[in-house]
């Protein structure tokens, strides 16, 4: 037979466990949520080339597709600056995100760690 004292405890903390995770959903979707608005920026591609090849001396160093069928390009800079532009099957550009620092690894001799 289960003790009582035992049933009563895990009765008590079940609440808290569902609003503790509530709250960590919530603040995933809220932070990842204000993250992504606050810097998707959208517009014209050959624009944005222009303007980040200009005002940053950024160019185009890779790129891939994504599976909406959009492509993904990375923009950095001899500086360390760096770009990243999604261009959506539409057509339509958007920057969604920047940042300083950039370095590029060298691929790692045969045999060796990543």
């Amino acid at each position: 037979m289960t003790d009582p004292t035992t049933v009563l405890a895990s009765a008590r903390t079940l609440p808290i466990r569902f609003v503790g995770a509530g709250l960590l959903a919530l603040a995933l979707f809220i932070g990842f949520k204000g993250v992504a608005s606050a810097v998707t920026l959208c517009g014209d591609h050959v624009e944005f080339l222009d303007k980040l090849a200009t005002g940053s001396a950024e160019d185009p160093k890779a790129l891939g597709m994504i599976a909406d069928g959009g492509v993904l390009e990375l923009l950095t800079s001899e500086s360390g600056t760096w770009t990243i532009i999604v261009t959506r099957p539409s057509g339509e550009s958007c920057i969604v995100a920047t940042g300083k620092a950039w370095e590029t690894l060298g691929k790692p001799a045969p045999g060796q760690p990543v």
